[in-house]
């Protein structure tokens, strides 16, 4: 299994970002995909997971209302569109996959098998 995340860079505050995670080398109809992050000096943090057969959706508090997380299940490719964003959101962003999760499960990294590389997301005046 392959994640290929994708999408990162500098925007201002207020701005918006697309992050993209290419998924590749399996079928992930039992897995739910999620989006992490990491800043500096910080714990790995919970960002959005979907399930990807079927789709439903969870958010941290933090980025409710802001982050939508979707996919394209035919691309194998998952998304994490990013808007109103603020500076404390500036983290590397990483993709992951975990199988057979439940909602109370999806927010702990240590329940993810597969990760993709980070791609950094800056957000700066």
């Amino acid at each position: 299994v392959q994640l290929q995340a994708s999408g990162g860079g500098l925007v201002q505050p207020g701005g918006s970002l697309r992050l993209s995670c290419a998924a590749s080398g399996h079928t992930f109809n039992s897995y739910v995909m999620g989006w992490f992050r990491q800043a500096p000096g910080k714990e790995r943090e919970f960002v959005a997971a979907i399930k990807w057969s079927g789709g439903s959706s969870t958010y941290a508090n933090a980025v409710k209302g802001r982050f939508t997380i979707s996919k394209d299940t035919a691309e194998k490719t998952l998304y994490l569109q990013m808007n109103g964003l603020k500076l404390e959101d500036t983290a590397a962003y990483y993709c992951a996959a975990g199988r057979g999760l439940i909602t109370s499960m999806v927010s702990n990294p240590d329940n993810y098998d597969y990760w993709g590389q980070g791609t950094q997301v800056t957000v700066s005046s």
